[in-house]
């Protein structure tokens, strides 16, 4: 099995998600990072704790990088 590099998350990333939340929205804002990542939904602001790995899994792409830097896919490639 292929290994994949660990993805970097930051405290402000903007990402979206394979599957709706119950709101209807994609978008979730990273608040706290560790083992568990943090996120708050980009609608109604729920708070959610995900392992890293199943993250990594739900990401679809960055909308939005901490450094303000533009919106990357999961290979960290302009898209």
């Amino acid at each position: 099995m292929p290994v994949r590099p660990v993805l970097e998350f930051r405290i402000g990333d903007r990402v979206e998600l394979r599957k709706q939340h119950p709101c209807g929205s994609r978008e979730w804002e990273v608040v706290r990072l560790g083992a568990d990542i943090g996120i708050v939904c980009g609608r109604c602001t729920r708070r959610v704790l995900l392992e890293r790995r199943d993250l990594e899994r739900q990401l679809t792409r960055f909308v939005e990088r901490a450094d303000g830097g533009p919106g990357t896919d999961e290979q960290g490639t302009n898209g």
